[in-house]
């Protein structure tokens, strides 16, 4: 059966999309009227707001490390609390909401947040801060899947951009979250932290009003017939062609978050060692960097709806090979302008892997966006932890020099099929 035959996430029940969903044939569906526009740019809202206190979890452990006196390794479990909530429970949620959608889940998420806030800030032991880490977790694992699944509901059939434009807002909050922290948490301790769940507050509140969107277009779906024919969920490929793309597409996934991981964490100490730059500098090009993560992430949503994911996913891989192979031989000029385009041309990668798994999964928007969004957050602290090791017995600059080679394990792009338009 080819892919566009299948029933795409947000018809309704029973359409087909070669039938019923212009979407088959790339084009925006006309139905994606300046409402679902404004649903999507409020989803990417919250993203920004959530990833935003997700990163102050790491931002304030060198203030409880001081405050209570912790090792190195009960700051580990912190963010093991944290990151194994955060990640490994994105899938089981996805799961579940596919099977029972929950359209005000999301606000929930948003306050498991908040009370984490509030536990974090006020905690007066290392078992209520490992409680607050994992609530924290925990909100980002519920808000994820089915977020993202709102998000393609109100695409209108422009899955990329819809993607794209969500995935910004989590980007953009992971960039100015070390910012807040080293301008409010930092110089104000840990009862600052109170502060934030005013943010948290207000994603709630705005995620209540999507429920309510969510909730009333599932009534409409319903009123078309409230059982979802065999074509709904049918996988386009044979399950054997289904597991070897989703192992690529882990593979894919598991370069460019390593790579990322490299450079999230220990680029301002490749700055600093390589070129004597001072601790402000460093950070500010690194939110340089980080910007140009959202540049690029927004381009590839935008392309890949014209041209196709696998385009994409090829030139996202491999195209930032040889600026990566030359960034740990360059002077200071260069090195900052190829880290800009390294970081905007693998960025383009994750809207087009997302939905190339949604397309590759139908029926499954929530599990595909749970898995992905967990391995993210899993690759990326596993990909952190295991180059401070290498960079520990050789040095910052060997890391970059491993990790330029990379980008070649975008060749495994060459075991994806081709889905409809790709």
């Amino acid at each position: 059966m080819s892919a566009n035959q299948t029933a795409v996430a947000g018809s309704p029940p029973g359409a087909t999309a070669s039938t019923a969903d212009p979407r088959a044939a790339g084009s925006a569906d006309p139905r994606a009227t300046s409402a679902t526009f404004a649903v999507i740019l409020s989803l990417s809202f919250c993203h920004l707001l959530n990833d935003m206190m997700q990163s102050l979890v790491p931002a304030i452990f060198p203030v409880l490390k001081d405050s209570y006196g912790l090792s190195f390794a009960q700051v580990g479990v912190i963010s093991l609390a944290f990151q194994v909530t955060a990640s490994m429970f994105q899938p089981a949620v996805g799961f579940w909401t596919d099977k029972h959608p929950q359209p005000f889940s999301l606000a929930i998420g948003m306050a498991s947040t908040l009370v984490g806030l509030l536990l974090m800030s006020q905690a007066v032991s290392y078992g209520f801060i490992l409680l607050a880490a994992g609530l924290i977790g925990l909100g980002s694992a519920v808000f994820h899947p089915e977020a993202s699944r709102v998000a393609r509901l109100a695409s209108g059939g422009r899955f990329g951009l819809a993607q794209s434009l969500f995935q910004i807002g989590g980007n953009g909050g992971t960039a100015c979250g070390p910012l807040l922290a080293a301008f409010i948490v930092v110089p104000k301790g840990q009862g600052s932290i109170m502060w934030f769940s005013l943010v948290a507050l207000l994603g709630m509140v705005v995620l209540f009003v999507i429920g309510r969107w969510y909730a009333a277009q599932r009534a409409a779906g319903a009123v078309a017939g409230k059982k979802r024919t065999a074509l709904s969920t049918a996988l386009p490929l044979t399950r054997r062609q289904t597991g070897v793309a989703v192992a690529a597409l882990i593979v894919l996934l598991f370069s460019k978050n390593v790579y990322s991981a490299s450079m999230g964490s220990y680029y301002t100490f490749y700055l600093i060692e390589q070129f004597a730059l001072p601790v402000q500098s460093a950070q500010l090009l690194l939110f340089v960097y980080l910007a140009a993560v959202v540049v690029g992430t927004l381009l590839g949503g935008m392309v890949g709806d014209r041209v196709g994911r696998l385009p994409v996913m090829w030139f996202s891989i491999l195209g930032a090979l040889p600026f990566t192979l030359a960034l740990p031989y360059l002077p200071l000029g260069w090195t900052v302008m190829f880290s800009i385009l390294i970081a905007m041309i693998m960025a383009s990668a994750f809207s087009a892997i997302l939905v190339y798994a949604q397309d590759l999964l139908p029926g499954r928007v929530g599990m595909v966006a749970g898995i992905f969004y967990g391995f993210s957050f899993g690759l990326g602290g596993l990909g952190a932890a295991a180059l401070g090791a290498l960079a520990d017995v050789t040095s910052i600059g060997t890391v970059y020099q491993v990790c330029s080679f990379l980008p070649l394990l975008g060749l495994a792009t060459a075991l994806l099929p081709k889905l409809g338009r790709g």
